[in-house]
């Protein structure tokens, strides 16, 4: 069971203050009567949900897009560190939600976070090839031997190959920032595939996973709530 005025908020009809004032004014209905309590509770699932005259099409769990800030890590708690779920707003937290996949601690951009097991095995498993694009910011230039590198999969140190990767120098930075395209997610694995090829990353931001790009007008350390629309992008061209 949960709150009337969380339900709003999870299927993104409000936010939290505009959320309440409906349910007070009596413009969402419960199983056909008005409801002006916003703590009441009840089970979504099984009933019918109307706000301002609309139908509720209730969706069991939630998307979050988040614009991961640097100095945040990605993991449900932490000890020591800020997760990426202790920032998240109040309204937007439930029970069993999770980063699907991870960034380091210093990089920034698209992170979901989700309460769906499904969904994020999906987008994390190397088998289906969602891609996951970077900008990567260097202390060297970028050099056709390195893109070559890329292309034929970089391996590490430890014996370990990555998967065959895309590398294109972005116009007008010197040669010292590039876009990267992976479909798998090693740990570190972006920085440690320029460290083998002699080069440090000074800043890594992700701008996308699959045609879900992070949105411009979010800001650094914001988050939404993502469509139907947004989800099925992810997949475009790639899952069947």
């Amino acid at each position: 069971m949960d709150r009337l005025d969380k339900i709003l908020v999870s299927q993104g009809i409000a936010g939290r203050k505009e959320a309440r004032e409906l349910i007070k004014k009596g413009e969402v209905l419960v199983n056909g009567e008005p409801v002006k309590k916003p703590e009441y509770k009840f089970e979504p699932e099984n009933c019918d949900i109307t706000v301002k005259g609309q139908g509720l099409v209730y969706r069991k769990n939630i998307y979050i897009m988040l614009n991961k800030p640097s100095g945040v890590v990605s993991a449900v708690k932490d000890n020591l560190d800020t997760t990426v779920i202790d920032i998240l707003p109040e309204e937007y937290r439930r029970k069993g939600l999770f980063p699907a996949g991870r960034l380091d601690k210093d990089t920034e951009g698209l992170l979901i976070i989700t309460d769906d097991g499904e969904f994020a095995h999906k987008i994390l498993s190397p088998k289906n090839h969602v891609e996951k694009r970077y900008i990567a910011e260097l202390d060297k230039e970028i050099d056709g031997n390195v893109i070559k590198n890329f292309e034929n999969g970089i391996v590490f140190a430890d014996g370990t190959k990555c998967m065959p990767a895309k590398l294109k120098i972005i116009p007008e930075s010197q040669n010292k920032k590039g876009l990267v395209t992976i479909c798998e997610g090693k740990f570190h694995q972006v920085k440690k595939m320029f460290s083998v090829c002699g080069i440090n990353v000074v800043h890594l931001k992700r701008i996308s996973i699959g045609n879900l790009y992070l949105d411009s007008n979010l800001p650094i350390g914001s988050c939404k709530l993502m469509s139907k629309l947004d989800i099925e992008s992810i997949y475009i061209g790639k899952l069947h």
